[in-house]
């Protein structure tokens, strides 16, 4: 086999397991969602603390989504995706055998700091082996691991703890993602154009005006779809009227049209090659109504139908953003700008359980806890509008936060550009 076929037969060995870890890291997020409400009761909750442990999740995986892009430019990308997926999988299951609601909470915060980190580093990793032509396609396969997680988790919990219990579930998505971790370790490689030859210096991308604009954007979708998946089976439950199995099947199906839909929009941008910054906006201001429309329900049937559209604006606008973001930083900064924004964009996910909970426990109101939930999409659209989104080919003079970077790096790490 020549060289270059072995290269181009490892991108997708690459691909498909940074979107298997993805998945599982995306799964054990998910599963608080349907194993909330036996979860609450076991360990002596109220309904409006069943937030905290979600807030507790998202709180470690800002952090990590901060500092494990800064890590994945320096370590490299295999490294974080393999070590950080091991030590989540590894508290998954200690979770799932927790003795209390304080143990709880400072398990999920533990969860959700090692987890935060594979997104970045997959980021990393694809952007490296897949060049700008195929930026866009590439990125929604790799982020359809989000809906696939949320289809799977919905699927797979409500029917443990019909069979079994809630702690069965944890620890069977716990090991599950150890075992991942190991594949991962052995089978994934660095790709060629990494360069980590020093600690990066990230610091422009902090005086980046469009990349902290796409982060606060990212702010508000990621409110509508992570509240939606974090509440929705509790508030169809309690507010909807409908039974914990059929809630999760309605979570399932607007999980599911994602699946299809991430990578199309992204090869559909590909093609046209007329940007990502409209399109995204769009998918948000169009999120927002389903949200709305979604709020009115009010029996298992209306659900049901509804789910799908919703599913629809709750994550295509998420492949064009992160398409995006290479092209802002330059790849030298790519697991950087993609932890940085990603953890602007999951403090989006650290308040939303809460506001949602005190938001439902005040009006008792299903309209209007999915009305809270509408208020961030509409917000991301609007400041998705002031983003200057930067050419086609590699950004704004090869991205402009990362352009002092690029210019320092050796000619052997720049003929290696663009693989695949």
């Amino acid at each position: 086999m020549s060289d270059h076929a072995e290269s181009r037969g490892r991108r997708w060995v690459v691909l498909l397991l940074c979107w298997a870890s993805f998945t599982m890291t995306s799964a054990d997020r998910s599963a608080w969602g349907p194993a909330s409400a036996e979860a609450g009761a076991a360990l002596g909750v109220s309904l409006a603390g069943l937030g905290a442990f979600a807030t507790a999740y998202y709180a470690g995986y800002v952090v990590a989504s901060a500092f494990g892009g800064v890590l994945a430019d320096r370590l490299g990308g295999r490294a974080v995706l393999s070590g950080s997926l091991f030590v989540a999988g590894a508290f998954m299951v200690l979770f799932g055998s927790s003795p209390s609601a304080g143990a709880g909470l400072a398990l999920q915060a533990l969860i959700g700091l090692f987890a935060g980190a594979d997104y970045a580093a997959g980021v990393k990793l694809v952007t490296a082996w897949f060049g700008e032509r195929r930026r866009g396609t590439v990125v929604g396969v790799f982020l359809t691991a989000t809906s696939i997680g949320t289809v799977l988790a919905n699927a797979v919990v409500p029917r443990m703890i019909e069979w079994y219990d809630w702690r069965a579930s944890y620890h069977l998505f716990g090991g599950v993602s150890m075992a991942l971790a190991v594949l991962c370790l052995l089978l994934v490689r660095d790709g060629a154009s990494e360069g980590r030859a020093a600690w990066p210096d990230p610091r422009p991308l902090l005086a980046d005006r469009d990349l902290l604009l796409l982060g606060l954007a990212g702010f508000g979708g990621l409110w509508g779809t992570y509240g939606f998946v974090t509440w929705s089976n509790t508030l169809m439950v309690k507010g909807g009227g409908v039974d914990p199995v059929t809630a999760g099947g309605v979570v399932v199906l607007f999980g599911i049209v994602a699946v299809a839909g991430k990578p199309l929009v992204g090869l559909v941008t590909d093609l046209l090659g007329r940007g990502r910054k409209v399109p995204a906006s769009v998918v948000l201001l169009y999120f927002a109504l389903a949200l709305l429309v979604f709020g009115t329900m009010d029996s298992a049937a209306g659900f049901l139908v509804v789910a799908p559209l919703l599913g629809l604006g709750a994550y295509l606008y998420s492949p064009l953003m992160v398409a995006m973001v290479p092209g802002l930083s330059g790849e030298r900064l790519t697991g950087s700008a993609a932890g940085a924004t990603n953890a602007l964009w999951q403090l989006g996910s650290v308040t939303v359980p809460l506001v949602i909970g005190a938001v439902f426990q005040a009006t008792g109101s299903f309209p209007a806890a999915f009305a809270a939930l509408a208020a961030g999409p509409l917000v991301g659209a609007v400041l998705m509008a002031f983003v200057r989104e930067g050419g086609r080919e590699g950004g704004r003079e090869g991205g402009r936060a990362g352009h002092r970077e690029e210019r320092r790096e050796e000619p052997s790490v720049k003929a290696n550009r663009g693989i695949g």
